[in-house]
């Protein structure tokens, strides 16, 4: 069984942030795979169903961004989920806006909500880092990732969003190298 894991925050206010991407993905593969409703339980919003002939549960934590950990370590220890088989989507300032990148492990670069998954479970899960560019300056961080894509960078998301949606069977068959190749624009 896999854990797919939606980073964001759970107020509607945020719901089209740039933070929010990883609750967008989930919401969109849910959609494009016809998953079961989201119902909530384990502190976040699960659905279940089958992706490539896998069994996966989606889950959007419902804990905001900071304490994610808590939501995961609570399925992952009813579902009996290695950390191997949880892949969890997020924001990521060091990539151009739209650009995929996954690996397993490493550091958190700062970003609290692997941070706290890291604390909860481990550093040995697939990280699916979803670009939303950098404002250029530190002091413009919180309220960049806090802020709605533009006009323009909607349009490069749903682009990304949908290439990751046609080529998610190969996160599931761990063929990185090809999914990201087939996941960027």
């Amino acid at each position: 069984m896999f854990l797919f894991v939606g980073l964001g925050n759970p107020d509607p206010k945020h719901k089209n942030n740039r933070h929010n991407i990883g609750f967008i993905i989930i919401d969109s593969l849910n959609k494009r795979f016809n998953l079961s409703k989201q119902k909530p339980k384990f502190k976040g919003l699960l659905t279940n169903g089958e992706i490539n002939n896998q069994k996966l549960i989606l889950v959007k934590p419902l804990t905001f961004m900071n304490n994610s950990g808590t939501c995961i370590r609570e399925i992952q220890d009813y579902y009996k989920i290695i950390p191997k088989n949880v892949f969890v989507f997020h924001d990521d300032l060091d990539l151009e806006i739209g650009k995929i990148r996954c690996k397993v492990g490493g550091s958190s670069g700062g970003h609290n909500g692997i941070k706290s998954i890291e604390d909860a479970i481990g550093p040995n899960f697939y990280r699916i880092r979803v670009g939303i560019g950098h404002p250029g300056e530190k002091k413009l961080v919180d309220s960049h990732v806090l802020n709605d894509f533009t006009d323009e960078e909607t349009e490069v998301i749903d682009i990304s969003v949908q290439k990751l949606l046609d080529n998610v069977h190969l996160l599931i068959e761990r063929d990185l190298d090809n999914f990201s190749s087939k996941s960027n624009i």
